[in-house]
């Protein structure tokens, strides 16, 4: 089965269990595990914060972040389809009590424009008492919903500044931040330096088993770790895993670039296929999300599925595959194939 429904589903490599497998480990929750306390300081390294806090998902660092950034009844500001409202089971309703304002962006790439728009409007006439008090504005880089897309650094920095100015803390969402740094060459720390909190993964696309980390201030993280508890994510001996964490962000960050391009080359392939629409320069890192004009989505899906390849609907017709450490340019070919065949068979079957 050549699996392209996310880059999550990656197996650890020999030299990564074999970092696990020798890690030195201490109980975390004591904060004397010398595995958890090196990975976390690189990361804060890394990002150009005081102190980061390893945790065991994505999900996890980032409704941590909206629970130590607000209070119950706040309003967040975030593009209409951020993965931190789409894709987290209602967490910051059930979590954090929050509401969304949400932000119309393109791909996920709202302007500092947007912001300053939604944004509440003062004056001495209007009854701010009634409104959600307006905390918090999260950016998702790179954007998932958004097919994979990487914000420009300059729209980043003036969408951040413009939450700033109205008294907003910041968030960012970096499950692939080391996606955007590679495509772009933007260093993680300078996609980074806008918010108050960054999240990152290590789960996806550098496939490691287990765990994101949040970074931030020393009082932040502090005041994090606190919730990490309350959200049940205290660890033990969570070296052996964190070791695997740890490897994957020194070994594996430089080869996503072969990600991208096999990404890049999976929607080529796409577009030549008639009844599969697709835009091939917005593929940016390794999401290629398609459209199956000749069927439905979930339809495209089961057949290509029963052939070999394994991808996700999203959508009546909408498609994504991901592509990562365990695929190589040879299944993308293979997957184009079996993607085509399907196409075929259908339109014969339709002939019928």
């Amino acid at each position: 089965m050549i699996d392209l429904r996310s880059d999550t589903v990656t197996r650890p490599t020999a030299a990564m269990r074999e970092a696990m497998a020798r890690a030195e480990v201490g109980d975390d929750l004591y904060g004397d595990d010398p595995t958890v306390n090196a990975l976390e300081a690189r990361v804060a390294e890394i990002l150009g914060k005081e102190a980061a806090v390893y945790m065991v998902s994505g999900t996890m660092t980032n409704q941590v972040a909206l629970r130590a950034h607000t209070e119950h009844g706040d309003e967040v500001l975030m593009d209409v389809n951020a993965h931190l409202v789409r894709l987290e089971g209602g967490a910051p309703s059930a979590l954090s009590g929050l509401t969304v304002r949400p932000l119309m962006g393109k791909r996920g790439i709202f302007t500092a424009a947007d912001v300053n728009a939604a944004v509440n409007v003062r004056h001495s006439f209007v009854l701010h008492r009634t409104m959600p008090p307006q905390r918090l504005l999260c950016a998702e880089n790179t954007h998932n919903v958004g097919g994979g897309s990487v914000w420009p650094l300059d729209c980043l920095v003036e969408a951040a500044e413009a939450g700033r100015a109205h008294g907003l803390s910041t968030h960012l969402d970096g499950a692939r931040l080391w996606h955007a740094s590679v495509a772009s060459g933007t260093p993680e720390a300078d996609y980074a330096a806008p918010f108050d909190s960054v999240s990152v993964c290590f789960s996806k696309g550098l496939g490691a088993p287990i765990g994101s980390a949040l970074a931030g201030s020393a009082a932040f993280v502090e005041r994090a770790r606190r919730f990490k508890q309350v959200f049940g994510g205290g660890f033990r001996q969570a070296g052996i895993v964190a070791a695997g964490a740890l490897h994957a962000l020194e070994h594996h960050r430089e080869r996503l670039a072969e990600d991208h391009r096999n990404a890049r080359s999976l929607a080529d392939g796409l577009a030549s296929i008639e009844g599969i629409s697709v835009e091939p320069t917005q593929v940016e890192t390794n999401i290629v999300r398609f459209d199956v004009e000749a069927m439905a989505g979930g339809e495209f899906v089961d057949r290509c599925f029963e052939r070999g390849v394994h991808l996700l609907p999203g959508g009546k017709r909408a498609v994504r595959a991901v592509t990562h450490l365990d695929v190589t340019a040879d299944q993308i070919e293979q997957s184009l194939e079996v993607m085509r065949g399907v196409i075929g068979e259908f339109s014969e079957d339709r002939g019928q």
